[in-house]
Order: structure tokens, then sequence, then C-alpha cells
């Protein structure tokens, strides 16, 4: 892939990817970060990219893979501050402008929010996402079907429910 070709690529590819990871990671700014570094990884590698023929694909795996890596990261660095001076009182609540649809997903698993977001959004089907996650089919199956039900249950409006009969 020359120079050219790897940068009509980002153009084309780097909206669509932060868009993935954001409903992946919840977070706007996150998937900004890990999608620029895996596009910095790729660079590199943007001949073995191109014989691949999947460099999209490649840079979601990566950029979701950096992101649970600094989930951990904070994860145990929040761990440490617990068990060292102690944490904050007081968190702010979550802001009320968010979509419904945005804390929705943040409620489910991490991997059902990503196979969701693999099938749904980036329109892989069953079997493309078991080859970039490494998860058997069946799994992927059981993530689709979980999340589903787990959304439809947190999406649903309790003013569209039937009154109970007296």
């Amino acid at each position: 892939m020359t120079v050219e070709e790897f940068e009509e690529f980002y153009a084309q590819a780097v909206a669509r990817l932060t868009g993935q990871l954001y409903v992946m990671t919840g977070d706007l700014q996150e998937a900004q970060d890990v999608v620029q570094e895996a596009f910095v990884k790729a660079w590199v590698r943007r001949g073995r990219l191109e014989r691949d023929g999947r460099p999209e694909a490649w840079i979601r795996t990566v950029a979701w893979r950096l992101a649970v890596s600094r989930w951990r990261f904070r994860r145990r660095s929040a761990d440490a501050w617990d068990r060292g001076s102690g944490a904050p009182e007081h968190v702010a609540p979550p802001d009320p402008d968010h979509v419904v649809l945005v804390e929705a997903l943040r409620g489910l698993p991490a991997q059902q929010r990503r196979t969701l977001t693999l099938h749904y959004l980036c329109d892989l089907t069953v079997e493309q996402i078991a080859g970039e996650t490494g998860l058997s089919t069946s799994t992927i199956k059981t993530h689709l079907v979980r999340g589903r039900a787990a959304l439809a249950h947190r999406l649903r409006d309790p003013r569209m429910e039937e009154a109970p009969d007296v």
C-alpha cells in the first residue's frame, strides 16, 4: 500500500471506525484515541495490510484491544487508589444529554456490546465476527440474542405498556 493509498484509506475509514469504536466503548474521546493509535500501528505494516486484504478489520481489532488494555490499566489504577489513600467521595452523575441508546449499550457486557456493534454497525456476518474476535459462531449468536434481549428490555418505554386489568 503506497503512502497515497494509505492516506485515502485513512480518509475513508477513520470516521466510520471511530463511530464503531465509540459504540463499542461508550466513550468518544477513547474511541478517537484508540483508532488513531491503531492507524499509527497500521502505518508501519501497511504493506502487509494490503496483502491480508482486510485492513479495516485489522485496525478495528487493534483499536478494540488497545481500548481493553486501557480499561485494564485504569481498573488496576483505581484498585490501587482504593487500597491506598481512598476513593473520592463524590462522583458526578452521568451527563443527562447522553443518547438513550448509548446508555443502554453501556449497560451491556463488553462482549455483547462489541458483537452487536460488529453485526449491526459494521454489518459483519456471524462468521466474520467469529473470525475477527476469535470466538465460536455459537458464542457470537448467543451474544447477539442476549444483547438484543437486554437492549429491548432497557429501551422499553413504560408508558407504552398496557395498564393491568383492575
